[in-house]
Protein backbone atom coordinates (compact mmCIF):
# COMPACT_ATOMS: atom_id res chain seq x y z
CA UNK A 1 0.00 0.00 0.00
CA UNK A 2 2.81 2.25 0.41
CA UNK A 3 3.90 5.04 2.95
CA UNK A 4 1.72 5.73 6.02
CA UNK A 5 -0.17 8.73 6.30
CA UNK A 6 1.63 11.66 7.72
CA UNK A 7 -1.30 12.90 10.04
CA UNK A 8 -1.11 9.62 11.12
CA UNK A 9 2.34 10.29 13.26
CA UNK A 10 -0.16 12.89 15.79
CA UNK A 11 -2.58 9.48 16.45
CA UNK A 12 0.75 7.42 17.13
CA UNK A 13 1.82 10.39 19.66
CA UNK A 14 -1.31 10.42 21.15
CA UNK A 15 -0.87 6.26 21.68
CA UNK A 16 2.14 7.39 23.33
CA UNK A 17 1.22 9.88 24.99
CA UNK A 18 -2.09 7.77 26.66
CA UNK A 19 0.36 4.75 27.38
CA UNK A 20 2.85 7.23 29.49
CA UNK A 21 -0.18 8.41 31.51
CA UNK A 22 -1.50 4.73 32.01
CA UNK A 23 1.65 3.48 32.83
CA UNK A 24 1.88 6.19 36.09
CA UNK A 25 -1.88 4.93 36.93
CA UNK A 26 -3.46 7.59 35.49
CA UNK A 27 -6.31 7.84 32.54
CA UNK A 28 -7.68 10.91 30.53
CA UNK A 29 -11.01 10.16 32.09
CA UNK A 30 -9.54 10.10 35.68
CA UNK A 31 -8.35 13.70 34.81
CA UNK A 32 -11.04 15.09 33.69
CA UNK A 33 -13.04 14.08 36.45
CA UNK A 34 -11.15 15.81 38.88
CA UNK A 35 -11.91 18.67 36.57
CA UNK A 36 -8.06 19.47 34.67
CA UNK A 37 -7.99 19.26 30.71
CA UNK A 38 -5.06 18.82 28.80
CA UNK A 39 -5.78 20.29 25.07
CA UNK A 40 -3.46 20.77 22.37
CA UNK A 41 -2.24 24.27 22.24
CA UNK A 42 0.64 23.13 19.63
CA UNK A 43 2.10 20.46 17.58
CA UNK A 44 5.22 19.59 15.60
CA UNK A 45 6.68 16.08 13.63
CA UNK A 46 9.82 15.93 11.86
CA UNK A 47 9.52 13.37 9.88
CA UNK A 48 12.97 11.38 9.57
CA UNK A 49 12.69 8.01 7.83
CA UNK A 50 8.80 6.46 5.96
CA UNK A 51 7.06 3.94 7.91
CA UNK A 52 5.04 2.03 5.72
CA UNK A 53 1.73 0.33 6.03
CA UNK A 54 1.76 -2.54 8.49
CA UNK A 55 5.03 -1.48 9.89
CA UNK A 56 5.16 -2.14 13.83
CA UNK A 57 6.38 0.46 15.37
CA UNK A 58 8.02 1.42 19.45
CA UNK A 59 6.87 4.78 20.57
CA UNK A 60 8.74 6.13 22.99
CA UNK A 61 7.11 8.98 25.32
CA UNK A 62 9.11 11.44 27.79
CA UNK A 63 7.14 14.27 29.96
CA UNK A 64 8.02 17.91 31.07
CA UNK A 65 5.92 19.71 33.30
CA UNK A 66 8.14 22.73 33.92
CA UNK A 67 5.92 24.36 30.82
CA UNK A 68 4.37 27.56 31.98
CA UNK A 69 0.45 26.39 32.47
CA UNK A 70 0.65 23.35 30.95
CA UNK A 71 2.91 20.40 30.21
CA UNK A 72 5.36 18.80 26.81
CA UNK A 73 5.03 15.24 25.49
CA UNK A 74 8.26 14.41 23.69
CA UNK A 75 8.07 11.40 20.87
CA UNK A 76 10.39 9.09 19.14
CA UNK A 77 9.25 6.74 16.84
CA UNK A 78 11.44 4.02 16.20
CA UNK A 79 11.28 0.80 13.78
CA UNK A 80 10.19 -2.10 15.13
CA UNK A 81 13.78 -3.51 16.29
CA UNK A 82 14.51 0.03 17.96
CA UNK A 83 17.34 0.58 15.81
CA UNK A 84 16.10 3.58 13.63
CA UNK A 85 14.42 6.67 14.37
CA UNK A 86 11.58 7.18 12.18
CA UNK A 87 10.35 9.77 13.71
CA UNK A 88 10.65 12.94 16.39
CA UNK A 89 8.05 15.44 17.55
CA UNK A 90 6.45 17.12 20.49
CA UNK A 91 3.22 18.20 21.19
CA UNK A 92 2.24 20.46 24.31
CA UNK A 93 -0.99 21.13 26.06
CA UNK A 94 -2.18 23.62 28.16
CA UNK A 95 -3.74 23.02 31.30
CA UNK A 96 -7.50 24.40 31.91
CA UNK A 97 -10.33 23.82 34.52
CA UNK A 98 -14.04 23.60 33.47
CA UNK A 99 -14.20 26.60 32.83
CA UNK A 100 -11.48 26.51 30.51
CA UNK A 101 -9.05 28.77 32.02
CA UNK A 102 -5.58 27.83 32.42
CA UNK A 103 -4.31 26.63 35.59
CA UNK A 104 -0.98 25.49 36.61
CA UNK A 105 -0.51 21.81 36.52
CA UNK A 106 -2.49 20.43 39.93
CA UNK A 107 -0.12 18.77 43.06
CA UNK A 108 -1.91 15.41 42.16
CA UNK A 109 -0.28 15.62 38.57
CA UNK A 110 3.14 17.09 39.39
CA UNK A 111 3.61 14.61 42.49
CA UNK A 112 2.79 11.81 40.62
CA UNK A 113 4.96 13.14 37.43
CA UNK A 114 7.88 13.38 39.69
CA UNK A 115 7.78 10.20 41.54
CA UNK A 116 8.22 8.25 38.62
CA UNK A 117 10.77 10.77 36.56
CA UNK A 118 14.10 9.80 35.92
CA UNK A 119 17.17 11.40 37.56
CA UNK A 120 19.02 13.35 34.82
Amino acid sequence: MGFAYNANYFRWFEIGRTELLRSLGLTYKAIEIKGLFLPVSEAFCKYIAPVLYDDILQIETALDIRIKGGMKFDYTIFSEDGEKILAKGYTKHACVDRNGRVVRPPEFLVKLITSHATPS
